[in-house]
């Protein structure tokens, strides 16, 4: 017996005798339907995860919102924690995959150039209008308050995104990379990207009125905090060498 996706009208009668489609020709518009109904869960339920924190919302309020039937959730994605995980997911690629992140890296053979690329990555997906929409506000909610459902594998992403930039620490300082310093150094290089994550706009344009965050800005902004990046680190480099 074929199952109907909740997120579609009620199917007509069918009529005999007409030049009805076939077999292929529903099934392509069911699943086209089928994909309509999970993007509109993805985008209701986005949004009201990042307004509200994915304990206070309901199915019932994604539903409502994104205008399907109250099944559709378990249809589509077998209940709230898979909604938030494929919600996750989406936010994550909207906003900067590791392997995009990995791959700047990678193209890059010169140690500090890494490091820029690595830098200027994270810079155009903060100061691009993404950084804006609900996929910011959720990262950024899922960042500072992990939730029971996605925190084990938001930490393995964050992991992975961590291992590459210790190993562009660890070239520039000649340090092992699971040196306390090359940790230390790292959380130094990503404290800023996470506070123009986190913090509001509105209220970083009051208390620093000359910062501009816009894809105009991000390449003098990426070629800042590597600047200073490179500083300090060349100053853990040479203390190093001194055996200090």
């Amino acid at each position: 017996m074929q199952q109907l996706d909740p997120g579609a009208p009620a199917p007509r009668p069918r009529r005999r005798g007409g030049n009805g489609a076939g077999p292929a020709a529903r099934g392509i518009a069911g699943g086209t339907r089928s994909a309509r109904t999970r993007a509109r869960l993805l985008e209701a339920a986005g949004a009201l995860f990042a307004e509200q924190g994915v304990d206070r919302v309901t199915g019932q309020q994604i539903c409502r919102r994104a205008t399907v039937h109250s099944a559709a959730i378990v249809y589509h994605f077998g209940g709230m924690a898979g909604l938030y995980q494929a919600v996750m997911a989406e936010a994550q690629r909207r906003m900067l995959s590791t392997e995009a992140l990995a791959a700047a890296a990678a193209a890059e053979r010169d140690p500090r150039r890494k490091l820029r690329a690595f830098i200027g990555q994270i810079v155009q997906r903060l100061a691009s209008p993404v950084s804006q929409s609900w996929a910011a506000r959720l990262f950024s909610r899922e960042f500072v308050a992990p939730s029971a459902i996605y925190g084990p594998m938001h930490d393995r992403i964050l992991a992975e995104r961590a291992a590459i930039l210790r190993d562009i620490v660890a070239a520039l300082t000649g340090l092992p990379p699971q040196d306390p310093t090359v940790a230390r150094a790292a959380i130094s290089i990503m404290a800023p990207c996470a506070v123009l994550l986190v913090f509001n706009r509105r209220k970083m344009a009051r208390l620093l009125p000359g910062l501009t965050l816009n894809a105009a800005a991000a390449p003098l902004i990426t070629r800042h905090l590597t600047t200073f990046a490179l500083g300090g680190l060349r100053r853990i480099a040479t203390r190093r060498n001194r055996g200090r």
